[in-house]
């Protein structure tokens, strides 16, 4: 084939590959194979032989495994100083995009090793379509053959032969570059002229796709209006093999479906998002695939501790850092992953989420959920959440497979009424609280200490339009004031310091409102006897 092709596909000013030049032989023939982020992403297998690279593509990469059948496509020689080519093609040159070096080392004819030997052989193989040839590299080893497909003069198939290197393990998982050791996203992160978020994106996407095999994933129409999986509340950390334990963000629960490059970001009671938090909806527009995704919206201060008071001014004030920690993956290019284990998703996860200062994978430790509980306590978080690795997710159901681990002890209540304020106090003095047992709205307490001036008068010209003459509570509870009653719409969260025998709360604190939490779905969270 010669290099003219290839010299007539390129601008040798304009691309950093290299001309052509003359060289002498060596004592052993050399392979290499090239990982290359092009429109798509393949392998480039290249064999010296006549002084050149003889190359092929290989779209699905090659493989290890003998059952497997690896479309190669011959492409144009490439000149034998390629062997060393590692870097970024720009836009606007033939193969645009990033290269690595995945793999490289010697090879040889099966029946031959001398040099001259080998290349007769190997010469007399290609002229028939039916090459065989062993490899000696750091990735690939053993015996592999090409063999031509008749029906097309360029369309081969690229063969593992059983032998003591055949093995069924996914050889392409190691990403990495043997010579530079950096991956795809990585070297086309290096250079001088970084890659676009865009770019880095598909490499990740198409690297994903390439790494995991979601045969065992149906295939679905996504999603939509999703309730998130929710957890069961514990007392104490403990450490499990089997488990997982990440952070518990103090924030919006958030749901983001992904479709065609449109964003719903949504809280659990399914109201939209993506006004209110617009810098996290256009950051997931980055993602060049259909996708839904579980997390958590936080704003962090300057220590990069969540603020949830700074979470619910961030609309108004925007101030502090806005994110989207990201723990869980649902769909993914038309496959339901609910019913993967819950690693597998996270693994998917961490590779297709795109490199956005918005956006952070929420990751975890293993093992050791005694460990982390202490770390996230003495850092003055919340808590923290313990998964069971191979749990599926539930969608819209509270599971024991998930747990969570508080610093402290909280509540969310239904605001069921108010009582008037006394002394000094405006606009009102404590709120009477309630959670639902089944359908039935249950008294569990009024909180009247933890409210800054502002907060008095925010919360009362949000109570004011729910006023209503009639009880929320089937049974009208005792208290010490009159009450003037609400609709049962909004919801709070309290700090409180146990039970009593009766049900009610000890001592609550106001902490917050959740206008991000249904009133229908705040119920006691009573910790397991």
């Amino acid at each position: 084939m010669g290099l003219k092709d290839y010299k007539s596909k390129r601008e040798f000013g304009k691309t950093p590959e290299p001309e052509p030049e003359t060289r002498p032989g060596g004592e052993r023939l050399i392979f290499v194979v090239h990982k290359h982020a092009a429109r798509a992403l393949h392998y480039d297998l290249r064999l010296e032989l006549g002084g050149v690279l003889k190359s092929w593509a290989v779209p699905k990469g090659p493989s290890l495994d003998p059952s497997l059948k690896r479309l190669a496509v011959m492409v144009e020689d490439h000149p034998f100083e390629y062997k060393d080519f590692e870097g970024v093609i720009p836009e606007g040159n033939y193969g645009a995009g990033s290269v690595i070096i995945w793999d490289r080392g010697f090879y040889h004819h099966v029946s031959a090793t001398a040099r001259k030997e080998s290349e007769k052989l190997l010469r007399d193989g290609l002229k028939k379509g039916d090459m065989k040839f062993v490899l000696e590299g750091e990735k690939l080893q053993g015996e592999f053959a090409l063999v031509k497909v008749r029906k097309d003069e360029k369309s081969w198939l690229l063969l593992k032969k059983k032998d003591q290197y055949a093995v069924n393990a996914d050889i392409l998982s190691k990403k990495r570059s043997v010579v530079s050791g950096m991956t795809l996203e990585e070297i086309s992160q290096a250079g001088p002229e970084k890659s676009s978020v865009q770019k880095i994106t598909r490499i990740r996407q198409r690297e994903a796709i390439e790494k995991n095999d979601l045969s065992d994933a149906p295939l679905k129409p996504m999603p939509h209006g999703i309730r998130p999986m929710l957890a069961t509340l514990v007392k104490e950390p403990f450490n499990h093999p089997d488990w997982i334990f990440e952070v518990k963000w103090d924030g919006y629960r958030a749901v983001a479906e992904i479709r065609d490059g449109d964003v719903s970001l949504y809280s659990r009671n399914r109201v939209l998002l993506n006004r209110k938090f617009l810098p996290v909806a256009k950051a997931l527009q980055k993602f060049s695939f259909d996708a839904v995704l579980d997390g958590e919206i936080v704003v962090v201060d300057a220590q990069g501790r969540p603020d949830f008071q700074m979470l619910q001014d961030y609309p108004k004030a925007g101030s502090g850092h806005l994110l989207y920690y990201v723990f869980d993956l649902l769909y993914f290019r038309g496959h339901d992953l609910t019913r993967l284990p819950l690693l597998r998703r996270k693994e998917i996860l961490a590779d297709i989420l795109p490199p956005a200062p918005e956006l952070k994978f929420s990751d975890h430790v293993t093992k050791e959920g005694i460990l982390f509980f202490n770390a996230v306590r003495g850092k003055g978080l919340e808590g923290i959440m313990a998964k069971d690795s191979k749990s599926a997710y539930r969608i819209g159901r509270r599971s024991r497979q998930w747990l969570k681990i508080k610093t402290h002890l909280t509540q969310e209540g239904v605001i069921a009424g108010f009582t008037e304020p006394r002394g000094s106090r405006k606009y009102f003095g404590t709120l009477v609280l309630g959670v639902y047992e089944k359908d039935e709205l249950v008294f569990i307490g009024h909180s009247g200490g933890g409210f800054p001036v502002k907060t008095l008068r925010e919360i009362r010209a949000k109570l004011e339009p729910l006023i209503q003459t009639k009880c929320p509570f089937e049974v009208v509870p005792e208290t010490n004031s009159p009450v003037t009653w609400l609709k049962p719409k909004l919801v709070c969260e309290v700090i409180f310091h146990g039970w009593t025998d009766e049900g009610i709360m000890r001592q609550p604190v106001f902490l917050r409102l959740r206008e991000d939490k249904d009133a229908r779905e705040v119920v006691r969270e009573n910790l397991p006897s």
